[in-house]
């Protein structure tokens, strides 16, 4: 699987994996971008080794991850999703976001690179 082959699959997937998994993330991430991959995330970009040294600790916050897709949509080697993501925090409470993401994919149905916008709603 792919985002090529399944973007709402990956939207679900890959912050499960990566978020709560056992797997190492590296490991997770390589399955789903390539090396290379660039995510710019409100403005803000983050090379591989900066995304990494998000998850690591995001495991230790989060107990729980619900994404609910909205739109995802896939177009030869671009893509374009609109969905919410809620974590479940290990202190008590969860915080929603909603997510605007367009991005590129690799010939092999990686993504190589991504720009989202995100804003905060109240969780339901």
């Amino acid at each position: 699987m792919t985002p090529r082959t399944d973007l709402t699959g990956y939207l679900t997937r890959y912050p499960q994996e990566a978020g709560l998994g056992d797997e190492d993330p590296a490991t997770v991430l390589d399955r789903y971008h390539t090396p290379d991959y660039e995510l710019v995330n409100d403005g803000v970009r983050l090379d591989r080794q900066r995304l990494l040294d998000h998850i690591r600790p995001a495991r230790n916050r989060a107990t729980g991850l619900r994404v609910e897709v909205e739109q995802a949509l896939v177009d030869g080697d671009q893509i374009a999703a609109r969905y919410r993501l809620t974590a479940e925090l290990r202190k008590g409470g969860a915080i929603t976001t909603e997510i605007y993401l367009f991005g590129e994919l690799a010939p092999d149905g990686r993504l190589r690179r991504a720009t989202q916008a995100t804003r905060t709603i109240p969780s339901a």
